[in-house]
């Protein structure tokens, strides 16, 4: 069942069964009230009638005649009898009503039960004992209430038209504002029909409203935000990474090929070379990719505390193996203490991001040597990563942490576009940043003195 529909029958229905409950209290009540203040009038009337008879000392005809004549067409349709001590009847009213119940009545009256109240259909009848100076007598009254029912029957068809009109106006309330309540979420359900990942449009209108519709609605863009992300990535990666790995695995036949035809010692060495290089980088990107899945996926967890520095120089002994020749220079800047080092991460991924920046120093620089900067500041650690090749324009800037972005830089280098995305997905994921600025540096040999700018990347990473 529709939201709609839900919200129209259970408040319609719920509203509608309480307005009915209320109603018929009230004319529960209504029909109590009349009883009472009906047995109420007849005792009275009762009682009169007995004192009048018990303030005599001889009950005559002409006295009951004037009794007949102060009671007659009093109440509508009655029947009074009065009888003396011994319960012998001594008067009783000209009407022709009859009282079926009188000779039980009369049995339970006494001095232990000197008031009776009970019903005959829709005729009330009272029974009542009264003692007077020793002497006793006994009366039962029975009438029908004709103003009291028709009260009552006047409240019953005002209680039926205002059930009638509650009803009518919960169930056109009701259905506007199930209309107004599903209409945003109607609205929502059909531009999440139009969504297309392929298209480009991941996202559906936010109503200005601040409610859990408007809430639901920013975390359905969110979360399409990130499934976007994801399907871009998955669909740029295999894209990408599947004519990648056909160039390095097609080299690689090809220098096989190469080689065996090929008996000159550097030239089988520089073959190995190129494909140890492109082996390598193929690995870091496919692990790369692993890590950063398990990570996104849950399926692992950032619980352990590592030392930057101590990732940072395990990467420069690994590369010092492909780079021989490559020198890095680790200086320590200001630090608060030597211990406030250790962040929380994935080491295989913090040193996959550190792999990417040295492997860039090594591709991009002029002079075979790269500088590290270590340092902290309050609650974070910073690692700058400097070289001397050529800077990335500020046009190019913009979209350097972009998929698969090539800068003019990056012209007859290797790579697959993926590795500065890659370092800037890890810093995200361990809630740090990345960034990059040029600086001016003075160059000096042993002739001249002059100036360059070199390229800098700044990690900035929560120390734990």
């Amino acid at each position: 069942m529709k939201i709609r529909k839900k919200i129209l029958l259970y408040f319609s229905v719920t509203t509608i069964a309480l307005t009915a409950i209320v109603l018929y209290l009230i004319y529960a009540l209504f029909g109590i009230y009349r009883r009472e203040e009906f047995q109420d009038r007849l005792s009275e009337k009762i009682t009169f009638s007995l004192k009048f008879l018990g303030e005599v000392q001889h009950v005559s005809q002409t006295l009951l005649n004037n009794l007949d004549r102060i009671t007659i067409n009093d109440i509508y349709d009655e029947k009074m009898l009065l009888f003396d001590g011994n319960k012998r009847l001594i008067y009783a009213s000209l009407d022709d009503t009859k009282i079926h119940q009188s000779t039980h009545i009369l049995s339970i009256l006494g001095p232990h039960k000197t008031w009776i109240e009970t019903k005959e259909g829709k005729f009330d009848v009272v029974g009542v004992y009264i003692n007077m100076d020793g002497r006793s007598f006994y009366g039962i009254y029975k009438a029908y209430d004709r103003f009291g029912y028709t009260q009552k029957k006047i409240l019953a068809y005002i209680l039926w038209g205002a059930f009638a009109f509650i009803s009518v106006v919960t169930l056109i309330v009701t259905f506007y504002l199930s209309r107004q309540i599903s209409s945003p979420i109607n609205k929502m359900a059909q531009e999440m029909n139009h969504i297309s990942l392929e298209l480009g449009n991941a996202s559906i209108t936010v109503p200005k409203t601040k409610d859990e519709i408007n809430y639901l609605a920013i975390r359905f863009n969110e979360l399409m935000r990130r499934l976007d992300n994801a399907f871009a990535f998955q669909m740029h990666a295999v894209h990408h990474i599947s004519h990648e790995l056909k160039t390095p695995i097609a080299i690689l036949v090809s220098n096989f090929d190469q080689m065996e035809k090929q008996s000159d010692p550097e030239i089988i060495k520089s073959f190995i070379t190129v494909q140890k290089e492109n082996t390598l980088s193929l690995g870091e990107t496919i692990n790369a990719l692993l890590e950063i899945s398990k990570l996104e996926t849950g399926n692992q967890a950032l619980t352990m505390r590592y030392r930057v520095d101590e990732l940072l120089f395990d990467v420069i002994e690994k590369l010092q193996v492909l780079a021989p020749n490559y020198q890095f220079k680790v200086t320590f800047g200001e630090l608060e203490n030597e211990g406030g080092l250790k962040v929380l991460c994935n080491p295989k991924l913090i040193s996959i991001a550190i792999t990417n920046l040295l492997m860039n120093c090594i591709r991009y620089s002029m002079r075979p040597e790269a500088s590290i900067t270590i340092k902290t500041e309050q609650d974070h650690i910073y690692l700058e990563f400097k070289n001397d090749g050529p800077v990335i324009n500020e046009a190019e800037q913009a979209y350097l942490f972009n998929y698969f972005f090539r800068g003019e830089n990056s012209k007859n280098k290797g790579g697959f576009g993926l590795g500065l995305v890659m370092v800037h997905k890890i810093i995200q994921l361990h809630k740090g940043s990345i960034s990059y600025h040029t600086e001016v540096t003075t160059v000096s040999n042993k002739n001249s003195q002059g100036v360059e700018l070199a390229n800098i990347f700044t990690i900035k990473l929560p120390l734990s």
